[in-house]
């Protein structure tokens, strides 16, 4: 006889296995149905779930796994719990939900739990960061719910989600840098690889200084890792010389930064706009050759 294989992350698995509930009995009374077993619910019967740490679910991605339930069915069945006579609320398996109602499926197989709200967020929590693709700020918010609202350390997280600690606090950092270096890495504008080098800048105008910079130039992690060291050598120079006074460079508005991408265009050459707290600055426009610099003259009309 073949064994099914348990395709259950071994977090999510536990916790199933392990999570208080206030079952009385294993069947659900005057419905036939059987708590832990698989059963059908109609999806006019099911409520999304308030503690879904997920925000964004991509259209096409959804669109896609709609048009397999709808030729193969639902192959993994989401899980609820019950909330009253034929209620029924997500724990976990949002996006099956959500796709097999743009299927047109009236009903979907799942499991039925029992659940109170810490195990049901710790369930969804944990499901969403071992078996979706979140991106790096949500799987950062989804481990800090997990330590702030059901009070767990993070050696415990480490365990449950089955991380190394490190990976647990690099990820927590990240909810540190400025909301507009968030917003970037959740728009995937900025790598994880160049947010885990800003967050050695303890300076937020610097990390927004930079920041810039990846967005205006397109620099590499490693282009981004050199800039942060100097950075922090420059930080380190003038605290030991009191005399030292650096000039920190103002951070460019979006209008400024659109106006950047317009000369970009224009000249076909990646444009730099440098400016000062004063309002002083400059523009540069590098060019390759005696020939890209004539290009760029004619456009100048010099």
């Amino acid at each position: 006889m073949t064994v099914k294989r348990n395709a259950l992350g071994r977090g999510l698995s536990a916790l199933l296995e392990d999570a208080k509930t206030d079952i009385t009995s294993n069947k659900l009374e005057g419905e036939g149905k059987v708590v832990g077993a698989i059963s059908s619910i109609e999806i006019s019967q099911i409520e999304t779930n308030p503690f879904q740490p997920r925000t964004n679910f991509e259209q096409d991605a959804l669109n896609e796994l709609a048009a397999s339930i709808k030729e193969h069915g639902i192959i993994q069945p989401i899980t609820v719990r019950k909330m009253g006579y034929d209620k029924y609320q997500l724990i976990s398996g949002e996006r099956r939900f959500r796709a097999s109602q743009l299927a047109g499926l009236t009903n979907v197989p799942a499991y039925i739990r029992i659940a109170n709200d810490q195990a049901m967020l710790e369930m969804a929590l944990v499901e969403n960061i071992q078996r979706e693709e979140l991106d790096a700020i949500e799987v950062a918010i989804s481990y800090k719910r997990l330590i702030d609202e059901c009070s767990l350390t993070q050696e415990q997280l480490s365990q449950k989600v089955s991380k190394q600690r490190s990976t647990i606090t690099n990820y927590l950092r990240l909810l540190k840098l400025p909301v507009e270096i968030q917003l970037a890495i959740r728009n995937g504008d900025v790598t994880m690889g160049h947010a885990r080098a800003l967050i050695n800048i303890d300076n937020e105008d610097k990390q927004l200084d930079i920041y810039n910079q990846i967005v205006l130039n397109s620099l590499s992690v490693r282009e981004v890792e050199d800039l942060v060291r100097g950075v922090k050598t420059e930080i380190i120079v003038a605290s030991k010389n009191s005399k030292d006074k650096k000039v920190d460079k103002a951070t460019l508005t979006v209008e400024q930064l659109e106006f950047v991408n317009d000369l970009r265009a224009v000249f076909n050459s990646k444009v730099k706009i440098t400016k000062e707290p004063t309002g002083k600055g400059k523009i540069v426009i590098p060019f390759k050759s005696d020939n890209d610099l004539k290009r760029i003259l004619d456009l100048l009309d010099v």
